[in-house]
């Protein structure tokens, strides 16, 4: 996911949100598609912050990918519901970040590999 597909995602999580506040609510869409853009989204924000901001070069790894599944998961889908009953812990939720983080980082080996 380059900037363009950052900046789509972006604008798509954007609309979610503003048809979500209008009462529209589109099931697979509204409740995993933003969890699946979630990961590399964050991947791709905290790439940009650390190559263009703080001058250093840095690409995110496996390891990387797999932490920050494992973050997201347990801050939105555990510690969230805790808090706060806007939120839910959903199992599905957890896989559409595995499956983003995968699509991501697999993506970013295909780009690499053909450079």
């Amino acid at each position: 996911m380059g900037s363009y597909g950052f900046l789509l995602g972006l604008a798509a999580w954007i609309i979610i949100v503003f048809l979500r506040k209008k009462g529209i609510f589109i099931p697979v869409i509204s409740n995993h598609f933003t969890d699946f853009i979630t990961v590399p989204m964050y991947a791709r924000l905290i790439e940009y912050v650390m190559i263009n901001v703080l001058e250093y070069q840095w690409k995110p790894d496996f390891k990387f990918i797999l932490s920050s599944i494992v973050y997201l998961s347990l801050l939105f889908e555990v510690v969230g519901p805790m808090l706060s009953e806007r939120f839910t812990g959903d199992i599905l939720d957890v896989m559409a970040y595995l499956a983003g983080g995968m699509m991501y980082y697999y993506m970013k080996l295909k780009c690499l590999r053909s450079a």
